[in-house]
């Protein structure tokens, strides 16, 4: 009773300590495959919360397809676009924001004349943030306060004719990885400069409060903004597209705007133009305008409803990512049946009601990094509870078979008389052959399964005569693939020339056994070999179950031999050291080509490398000797 207190206590040391770990791990920017798990969750949270109407308070004057067929060009020219804000500020909007980046030069009087509208009125223009890459990344060198904030090359300003007459705010916002936008960055940086966000300067201006920014958060007036850890806006999307008020800017050039829409409102002119390039996915749309992605954050800022997802929120997250997996634990040891995983289950759907509940309500509380943190642990928890009923009668019927887990018979001999061979590492000459199928993912991918076994079946059982055949220890099937060992229980003088007499048996054995199978299947399948002499690492591992392997050059070496055979047309590349180690002096019924200086990938220096076929077999690649630097 004592032994399983403490077995359970550590379980539960380690499932918090593997729950703090994940936490921490994505809080630093690592597990980035958690950010789209969340993203996707979110969206979902998003769908089932439903389309959620918005505070009426902003108006967004689209530049749209029926505007750019009026004119016949895109962008809008300057001289249009100065109509189109004349006629809004002199129906008196509280403020109105130009979600277009005017940068460039166009005709005189056009710039002119849109100058001259600027001015009439209060305006925010868009700039862009131009960053070294396509994220927006952050300098873990920086200190202080702003080393948190997205650090840009340069900022791309309106020209200065207009700048003059306006405000300016970066209008970048910040995807996720699924592509959509889940907050919009509040303050940008370059290296001697720091930019507020398009939507706060809008905000701002149009709640006519003063902004403080704090090195942990920032004050519209005395209300907090409650911005993310980065100082990031998170957003959660009201609807579709058009959901925030929308007109087209068409109805300002046929006179048919509406007053209301316009007057004592804040207005954002944008374009969604079909092909314009500012779209983006969202749980609602497949392709939604950038200008209504930034009108949400505008919105979220002067209606104070955004997400919460501040640093109480973190904390939120940091302790349920370290409790629930300890509590589910818990239940199962508790229960070690089918009650305790019930309880389990119980406890999961009521976190993730919880956690529905608190998004709906306006609480963004992480997903994804609680399922990494719960899932794994729990899972392997409750797989080791089901396999500790028979764990001592296995334990013990294993011992008693241990022999039969070396498949060489010397090995097994060897074990009898000295049950502690290679209980530590043990270093020595030993030659090692790899083989390998081509083509057989593939073919999984077409037959059934059942036959696919009976192939992998045949297989095995081909290398595996021929290793016992040639005094070889199969270390280990990998799938379609295996390792041969020559060496063990000791070096010995011929085991150079029993691996090459290996290597050849498998190339004649395989290629009969394929030649035999029906040619759908013949035709899809393939071979490689290498084999190679030299120092490994021998060892064995694990604890009830063992098995011994080999490390070092020696095994990497003959790996890659079978890319190069690979990349020669060849199906047997053998190392010039085995060659030699074996003495070889070629046989009546091969073809040997080479020697080709080839570069091991992963290792520096070259290897001399030789390939062989039956002479009988079919004509491969003859082979050029390269002198390699």
């Amino acid at each position: 009773m004592r032994s399983r207190r403490i077995q359970i206590l550590v379980a539960l040391v380690l499932t918090a300590l593997w729950g703090a770990g994940i936490f921490a791990a994505h809080a630093n920017g690592h597990l980035r495959f958690l950010d789209r798990l969340e993203a996707t969750l979110t969206d979902w949270r998003t769908q089932v919360r439903g389309v959620k109407a918005p505070p009426d308070l902003v108006t967004i004057v689209a530049i749209d397809d029926t505007v750019v067929k009026r004119g016949g060009s895109y962008p809008l020219p300057r001289a249009d676009l100065a109509r189109v804000v004349d006629t809004i500020v002199q129906f008196k909007p509280k403020v109105v924001a130009i979600d277009l980046l005017l940068v460039d030069r166009s005709a005189a009087i056009g710039d002119a004349t849109l100058a001259n509208t600027l001015a009439t009125g209060p305006m925010v223009l868009a700039a862009a943030a131009i960053f070294p890459s396509a994220s927006e990344t952050v300098d873990p060198s920086s200190e202080g306060p702003l080393a948190v904030l997205p650090q840009a090359e340069r900022f791309l300003r309106p020209l200065p004719a207009f700048a003059d007459h306006a405000e300016v705010g970066v209008v970048n916002v910040a995807t996720g990885q699924s592509g959509s936008p889940l907050s919009v960055p509040m303050l940008f940086r370059t290296r001697d400069k720091v930019e507020l966000s398009f939507p706060l300067r809008v905000a701002a201006r149009a709640l006519d409060q003063p902004l403080t920014v704090a090195p942990d958060r920032l004050m519209l007036g005395d209300r907090a903004v409650p911005t993310d850890s980065d100082l990031a806006l998170p957003i959660t999307y009201y609807g579709p597209r058009r959901t925030i008020r929308t007109v087209s800017a068409q109805s300002i050039f046929d006179g048919t705007l509406d007053r209301a829409a316009i007057e004592n409102r804040i207005v954002v002119i944008g374009a969604s133009v079909a092909g314009g390039g500012d779209f983006y996915p969202t749980p609602f749309d497949s392709l939604m305008p950038g200008v209504e992605v930034v009108s949400t954050a505008i919105t979220h800022l002067v209606a104070g409803d955004s997400i919460v997802r501040d640093r109480r929120v973190r904390i939120a997250d940091a302790l349920t990512a370290i409790l629930l997996p300890m509590l589910l634990v818990g239940l199962l040891a508790w229960r070690r049946s089918a009650l305790g995983i019930m309880a389990a289950a119980a406890v999961m759907t009521a976190w993730a009601g919880l956690n529905l509940y608190a998004f709906t309500h306006g609480i963004w509380l992480n997903a994804a990094t609680t399922l990494a943190a719960a899932v794994p642990p729990v899972a392997v928890f409750a797989g080791v509870q089901l396999w500790a009923g028979g764990r001592r009668t296995q334990y013990f019927a294993a011992k008693s078979r241990s022999l039969a887990q070396f498949q060489a018979p010397a090995v097994q001999e060897w074990l009898a008389r000295d049950p502690d061979f290679l209980s530590k590492p043990v270093r020595q000459d030993a030659a090692v052959v790899f083989v390998d199928l081509s083509g057989f993912t593939g073919l999984s991918e077409r037959i059934d399964p059942d036959e696919l076994r009976d192939i992998l079946k045949t297989f095995h059982a081909l290398i595996d005569k021929t290793a016992i055949d040639c005094g070889g220890m199969i270390t280990g099937f990998l799938g379609d693939g295996a390792m041969i060992l020559f060496g063990l229980p000791r070096a010995m003088p011929d085991d150079a020339a029993r691996a090459l007499k290996c290597a050849i048996n498998l190339h004649r054995g395989l290629e009969h056994w394929i030649a035999s199978l029906p040619p759908a299947i013949a035709g899809q399948l393939g071979f490689k070999i290498g084999a190679h002499c030299g120092p490994i690492v021998a060892s064995r591992l694990g604890e009830s179950h063992q098995h011994i392997t080999a490390t070092g050059d020696t095994v990497n070496v003959a790996s890659r031999l079978m890319e190069i055979a690979t990349q020669n047309d060849a199906r047997l590349a053998l190392s010039d050291m085995l060659l030699d180690t074996a003495d070889f002096r070629g046989a009546p019924d091969g073809v040997l080509s080479g020697p080709l200086l080839a570069q091991v990938r992963g290792r520096s220096g070259v290897v001399a490398v030789w390939f062989w076929r039956d002479r009988d077999g079919p004509a491969q690649a003859s082979t050029k000797a390269e002198a390699v630097d």
